[in-house]
């Protein structure tokens, strides 16, 4: 039932225009109000919100003492004088009194008063000042949020909440909200109010969430303003929330954003947790950059931070597998005094790294220490150190770890058999690397082909070659392919060996497989001709000629010239055929020898060979030597002018050591075939380019000197007495008479020239290595016509002088012949 309420005031009453009629749980009237009123009460005045508002708020706070309520037109409901409408200014007193329907007061007293939205923090129940409960503000914003969302609305509602909201309301209701946009947006209003307060549990909150929907932008934003709040003296003084966005960015490997905040926080000098320093560092490890892991080590160690047990686990790996292996060792030595109990990927790191950086001691006390923890090692770890001793040349502690890795159960990798393998061949040990060859078989790994190659090729070395043969069948069966250094071993050991055939079938394997056999056939052919095996070179060159094998010029002439010291002049003209028709060219140091051969043979039926191979060359030598022997008639000028054309045509430059050498052995020649004639214009030519610069020496009257100790027996015979023949001139004819005449011809000489001279009773002391006599008995001896005769009507014949002792003066061994520096004439049976 309605019941009309009358509000009667002790100065000044009036009707108000509409009606609040409220009544408690036991149905009496409360109070009324009207809508549009200002109610004034002793000195205060109350401005009072819409109707609609201000009943909202009673029926939120007192949802059961609401019964009905009626309005009027404009102007009132029973016509009492009051304002209507908006218009309307009824007072309200203090003082309120309820009446019946009769009239009647029920009750007077001090009613329910209106308060201010946004400043008041509680309302008035008569004279008592009623807080809101935290729950009902909590439950009130959330409220609000949740059927807004965002924007002005949203917070239009929350500007008029009719109590003041504090930042621990906000975090309640931040809590119960679930979207972030809606956080977001009550969390941007409670900025702007004059109350707020930054709040280090609602940012963690907020970054919290904007982590669990992966909007890393949104983190970056609020971290942002969080720092400026900071920087304005406002921020946060806790540093959970700033540790959280490290924490976040880093698990999201947002490398680039982690780091730009990281160095936000630190330069504004707040506080950074543990946590969050071993976040960054597993950030940086993860994405492949220690050193900037490291970076983040040293900041930590300067700030003081201390290290936690997933902090040790991950530098200490770090820093070995890096190379920095004291700065792991510290930290080592720091997780163990600290009480931290060190994982196997700790050990494991530190073991292989030392073993790898070769400290192999420290890798060793390493890994004894953690067997000392009770942890086993792993075979990735028995590899690491049996690798690590191999690289460093300790076989036999890598020897010892493999035995205890096969005990302790585990089966060596393939690589690990190959290493085992390889190294104990190269260092020699053959009986330890087939042993183990044996054993990898055993296990059912194919050796590759570097391992049956290392294998092969050290037994090739060491001469083994029916092992190195039978490796060679083995890894052919298995499908494998030698290597080009295989071939070239196993061929070089079947050519010292001198199996010519079986060389020869290897070597066509290696033509059939795509391999260039040329020069590894060359080389065949080297080794035996270098071993003397002249045959077996013969051999070999004519198998190369009939699989259509090709070698070059250089051996063809080292195998001519075998042939020529061999005296197999026969197989020797082919050769130099061949070469000749190459297109290779016969120089002068070749001819030259091939004329040694000449001047030293002794059969007939040889002699006609090497003229035969000194025609084939081709030289201008040869040309030069038939014009020699040929009458003036067919020369059609003098010796000496034939003689010294020649020699003009030599660069001397380039070939003086060689026209050297020519000059020795064709006087040789000359003086055996009588030609004394000849020998003594080639003599003077040759005196006269300088070829033999220091032979002749005038110290004017002191003494005069006689070289021959560079020259060959016959250079030396025709120099003595042509130099002599001067000497007669210049004493005889210009009365030049020097104290002492001296022949220097050395030891091998010194025979030949003493039995030339005492045939004509020279005065010529003989000693050592020098003839000497005093310049006046030189002159007497001089003046005997036997002297005169020796010297100007040429040496004596060699049937009487110079044939009496053949070997003697012509030795009939063959020369040494070189192919990169000339081969030098006989001196009294020594070469030059």
């Amino acid at each position: 039932m309605l019941r009309r309420c009358r509000s009667l005031c002790s100065k000044n009453l009036k009707r108000p225009s509409y009606y609040y009629n409220l009544s408690n749980s036991s149905g009496h009237l409360l109070t009324s109000r009207n809508a549009q009123t200002s109610f004034i009460s002793n000195s205060q005045t109350f401005t009072s919100r819409p109707h609609s508002t201000n009943f909202r708020f009673l029926s939120y706070f007192y949802p059961n003492n609401v019964q009905k309520f009626s309005t009027g037109e404009n102007g009132g409901g029973d016509g009492d004088g009051g304002s209507g409408g908006e218009g309307g200014s009824a007072e309200w007193t203090q003082d309120i009194i309820y009446l019946d329907e009769a009239g009647g007061v029920i009750y007077s007293g001090k009613g329910i008063r209106s308060v201010e939205p946004g400043l008041d923090d509680h309302v008035m129940v008569g004279g008592l000042k009623k807080p809101f409960s935290n729950a009902n503000a909590v439950a009130k914003i959330v409220e609000i949020v949740k059927r807004w969302k965002w924007g002005p609305e949203m917070e239009t509602h929350l500007d008029k909440l009719h109590f003041v909201p504090s930042m621990s309301h906000v975090h309640e209701a931040l809590k119960e909200i679930g979207e972030i946009d809606a956080s977001v947006s009550l969390f941007r209003w409670a900025k702007r109010q004059s109350w707020y307060a930054p709040n280090d549990e609602t940012y963690v909150l907020l970054f919290d969430r904007f982590n669990t929907v992966g909007d890393f932008e949104g983190i970056q934003s609020l971290f942002d303003e969080m720092i400026k709040e900071s920087s304005n003296g406002g921020g946060v003084s806790n540093f959970s929330a700033y540790n959280r966005v490290i924490q976040h960015l880093s698990r999201a490997e947002k490398l680039e954003v982690a780091f730009c905040c990281f160095k936000k926080i630190r330069d504004s000098g707040c506080k950074i947790d543990t946590q969050t320093y071993s976040s960054l560092i597993n950030l940086f490890l993860n994405k492949g950059l220690p050193y900037k892991a490291f970076e983040i080590y040293e900041t930590m160690e300067q700030v003081g931070c201390p290290l936690d047990e997933l902090t040790y686990e991950m530098m200490i790996p770090s820093l070995a597998k890096s190379g920095r292996l004291d700065a792991a060792s510290k930290l080592f030595q720091e997780m163990k005094e600290k009480g931290f109990r060190p994982t196997f990927p700790v050990f494991s790191s530190l073991v292989d790294s030392m073993g790898k950086a070769g400290r192999l001691d420290m890798s060793m006390k390493v890994y004894v220490e953690m067997q000392g923890f009770g942890m086993k090692p792993s075979a990735t770890m028995y590899v690491s150190l049996i690798e690590s001793f191999v690289k460093a040349g300790k076989l036999d502690s890598a020897l010892r770890l493999w035995d205890e890795m096969k005990k302790a159960g585990f089966r060596p990798n393939y690589g690990l058999h190959t290493m085992i393998i390889e190294s104990h061949a190269k260092s020699g040990k053959l009986d330890v690397a087939m042993s183990v060859f044996s054993d990898m078989e055993k296990a059912g790994f194919l050796p590759t082909p570097s391992t049956y190659s290392c294998l092969l090729e050290m037994h090739a070395s060491s001469g083994k070659v029916d092992s190195a043969m039978k490796l060679y069948n083995s890894m052919t069966n298995a499908g494998l392919r030698p290597g080009l250094s295989t071939y070239i071993a196993l061929l070089t050991v079947l050519a010292d060996k001198k199996l010519v055939d079986v060389a020869a079938k290897i070597l066509l394997e290696m033509k059939s497989v795509g391999y260039s056999v040329d020069v590894c056939a060359s080389d065949v052919l080297m080794i035996y001709i270098k071993d003397g095996s002249v045959d077996l070179a013969l051999r070999w060159l004519r198998f190369m000629g009939a699989s259509g094998i090709r070698t070059n010029n250089f051996i063809i002439r080292q195998l001519f010239e075998s042939c020529m010291r061999n005296g197999l002049y026969e197989s020797a003209k082919p050769l130099l055929d061949t070469y000749v028709n190459s297109a290779a060219k016969v120089d002068l140091i070749l001819y030259t020898s091939i004329l040694a051969y000449l001047v030293r043979c002794q059969e007939e039926e040889n002699e006609r060979h090497l003229m035969s191979i000194l025609s084939a060359t081709k030289h201008k030598a040869h040309s030069f030597m038939c014009g020699l022997f040929t009458g003036p008639e067919q020369r059609k000028k003098p010796v000496l002018t034939f003689v010294r054309e020649f020699f003009q045509e030599i660069d001397y430059e380039l070939e003086e050591g060689a026209t050297r050498y020519f000059v020795n052995v064709l006087l040789n020649y000359l003086v055996l075939m009588g030609q004394i004639n000849r020998a003594r214009c080639v003599w003077k030519v040759a005196y006269e380019n300088k070829l033999f610069p220091k032979a002749i020496v005038f110290d004017q009257h002191i003494a005069w000197s006689l070289d021959v100790r560079n020259l060959s027996v016959g250079a030396a015979l025709i120099a003595v007495v042509h130099t002599l023949h001067r000497f007669r001139k210049r004493m005889l004819y210009y009365g030049v008479v020097p104290r002492r005449i001296k022949l220097v011809r050395g030891p091998t000489l010194k025979i030949v020239i003493a039995q030339v001279l005492s045939s004509v009773q020279s005065p010529f002391e003989v000693s050592k290595v020098v003839l000497r006599a005093p310049g006046d008995s030189v002159l007497e001896w001089f003046k005997k016509p036997i002297v005169q005769q020796f010297l100007l009507n040429e040496i004596p014949s060699r049937s009487n002088i110079l044939m009496h002792k053949l070997d003697t003066l012509f030795p009939s061994s063959a020369p040494e012949v070189r192919s990169l520096s000339p081969p030098k004439p006989l001196v009294g049976g020594k070469a030059l």
